[in-house]
């Protein structure tokens, strides 16, 4: 299959694993594959023109990145490369306070990250509500299973690891998916049905980006059952480009923010106010600090897959 390529000359560095890495669903992700000798992102995801897969080649040295598509929807995909790696985004606004060192120096070392902006409302609800109330290497266990049980071979070549890319399942093609196909990928009822009460919903969801009022876009996503504040905040961070969605509701986030800046764990309540003044930047902040790899100290052993299916929860993230 033939591919198309276009040069993106955004006039500074781009490091699109940086930018977007954070769509990645653990190393073994078979929609997204970093080759790391060139730091090229390969991406296969579903357009509204139908599937696609992406290479993300950075020249940083010349302020360009290489963007090839294969597949329908390459037209829409390379169209959206700027705001995939965070061309709308902008940093107006935002000054670490002085008293706040490491976040000074997270924004001096990472000063050319942006916020990326995907257009992929419903492909992000459906990986948030995989990923609620379960350690990520449940969460990216679960992605990797019924996508290749479930996805679209991706159109294009395979991955420089000989990897087949995968794309994720279309709306309709989550709702087929059977209840012990779930189960067998470590999936209970409770977060299934958000993938697939979000999947019903799915025209819907993407209107959302027609918007540019954060209160609504959040109202929206959490008129969904089993979408409360961390749910919609990982969507608006990834598909809208959302500066601000903080994750509140995340067992460590607020721990990791409020140690990097005060050198003690704050629940959700104290982080809020503490990142206050960064109002329209707050999940700046978080990614932030997540770059340089501050976290709050973790006790005791790290907790390991279960044997079986994971407890429900009524907690809504």
């Amino acid at each position: 299959m033939s591919s198309v390529v276009r040069r993106w000359r955004p006039g500074r560095p781009v490091d699109p694993h940086q930018v977007i890495g954070g769509l990645r669903k653990g190393p073994g992700d078979p929609a997204y594959v970093l080759d790391p000798g060139r730091r090229t992102v390969w991406r296969a995801t579903r357009t509204p023109e139908g599937p696609v897969q992406l290479r993300l080649t950075p020249y940083s040295s010349m302020g360009e990145v290489e963007a090839e598509a294969w597949g329908p929807g390459t037209a829409w995909a390379l169209d959206g490369v700027p705001e995939l790696l965070g061309e709308l985004d902008s940093w107006d606004g935002f000054a670490p306070l002085a008293e706040h060192g490491a976040l000074v120096d997270a924004a001096r070392r990472f000063g050319d990250f942006r916020v990326p902006r995907t257009r992929a409302v419903f492909e992000a609800m459906a990986a948030a509500g995989i990923e609620q109330v379960v350690t990520g290497k449940e969460a990216f266990r679960a992605w990797r299973v019924l996508l290749r049980e479930y996805g679209e071979v991706a159109p294009g070549p395979v991955a420089p690891d000989g990897r087949v890319m995968m794309v994720p399942p279309s709306p309709e093609q989550w709702r087929l998916i059977p209840s012990w196909q779930w189960l067998r990928a470590g999936v209970e009822g409770r977060r299934s049905r958000v993938v697939i009460t979000a999947a019903t919903r799915a025209r819907a969801l993407e209107r959302t980006l027609e918007l540019t009022d954060s209160v609504e876009i959040e109202r929206r996503l959490r008129s969904l059952p089993g979408v409360g504040v961390w749910t919609a905040a990982e969507v608006r961070q990834r598909a809208h480009g959302d500066a601000d969605a903080f994750s509140f509701a995340d067992y460590h986030v607020s721990r990791n923010v409020s140690y990097a800046l005060t050198g003690e764990e704050l629940d959700d309540d104290a982080t809020a106010e503490l990142i206050e003044p960064y109002r329209g930047h707050r999940y700046r902040v978080q990614a932030l600090l997540a770059l340089a790899g501050i976290m709050h100290p973790r006790y005791g052993p790290r907790k390991s897959l279960p044997t079986h299916t994971p407890g429900a929860t009524h907690r809504l993230r």
